[in-house]
């Protein structure tokens, strides 16, 4: 398994794989790896010849109060979890072969991004879709492959793929979780003990409004006051939002259909959480 921190090493390697008629799969990760991502490497792997992570902490999609400096990073760690899953190169960069100069362009995907989490984070998601086309630019895959515990994220990077036509193919895998129901991600580390014990309650609210769906209750209103009810209750946490919405164009539905996703974020003590469920697809 190559570690490669160069963008034009990067390029070249992808390039002679194209030419060879070799298919590339890429992860993109910020490190820290659990088995959330190692499902979607699993994934990645069926769909190509060589497998590509990515690691890289991106400082555009951080505000200047958010954590970047703290977020936690291991990357001999990450190495040794990737050598026993079939990756073939690691992308590696720093962040001045990253972002070389100052950043002046960006990629922005009107009103998605504005929405849910963009609300509380008016930068990030233009971060995200800024690096997300640059690691295509530069490893050039074929498909890439995402996870639903983010799934506006997951959203507007496949309208960026439609509306700028890369020729990459999107796979959205669904949330891992952990065995009591919270979903993995590299921010759990933050949790006390306390705070890990109250986390799987905001999984539980989400699945509490699925079967109030499930039993014929689809009203918009309904579904949020229950779920609010029950994050409320819950000492260490502070509600961000609750949003019932289209899968497609974020906007809420009064009625609950196939096409919708309940999406919360939660502050579990100074740790922000989110997660979402999509109805009639998971």
């Amino acid at each position: 398994m190559k570690v490669i921190e160069s963008v034009s090493e990067m390029q070249a390697i992808s390039d002679q794989l194209r030419q060879n008629g070799k298919r590339i799969g890429l992860v993109p990760t910020m490190g820290y790896l659990h088995d959330g991502h190692i499902r979607l490497i699993e994934e990645a792997r069926l769909h190509c010849d060589f497998l590509v992570v990515s690691i890289f902490v991106n400082p555009v999609q951080f505000a200047p109060n958010e954590d970047f400096d703290k977020y936690p990073r291991d990357f001999e760690h990450d190495r040794s979890l990737l050598i026993g899953q079939s990756v073939d190169c690691v992308f590696y960069p720093q962040i001045d072969v990253m972002y070389p100069e100052q950043q002046k362009t960006y990629v922005i995907t009107e009103d998605l991004g504005n929405k849910l989490c963009g609300i509380s984070r008016p930068t990030h998601f233009q971060g995200v879709t800024t690096v997300v086309a640059k690691l295509f630019n530069i490893i050039k895959p074929h498909v890439a492959v995402f996870g639903q515990k983010d799934g506006q994220q997951a959203l507007i990077l496949k309208k960026m793929v439609k509306d700028l036509n890369f020729d990459i193919m999107m796979t959205i895998v669904p949330t891992v979780r952990e065995s009591d129901g919270l979903a993995m991600s590299s921010r759990n580390k933050y949790l006390s003990d306390t705070e890990r014990q109250a986390a799987p309650e905001i999984y539980r609210s989400l699945t509490a409004a699925k079967e109030m769906i499930d039993k014929g209750i689809c009203d918009r209103v309904k579904i949020a006051n229950l779920i609010e009810e029950r994050l409320k209750s819950i000492p260490q946490f502070r509600i961000d939002y609750i949003a019932i919405v289209n899968t497609e164009t974020l906007e809420p539905v009064d009625t609950v259909s196939e096409k919708t996703m309940i999406a919360v974020a939660v502050f579990c003590g100074k740790t922000r959480l989110i997660d979402n469920i999509m109805i009639g697809q998971n």
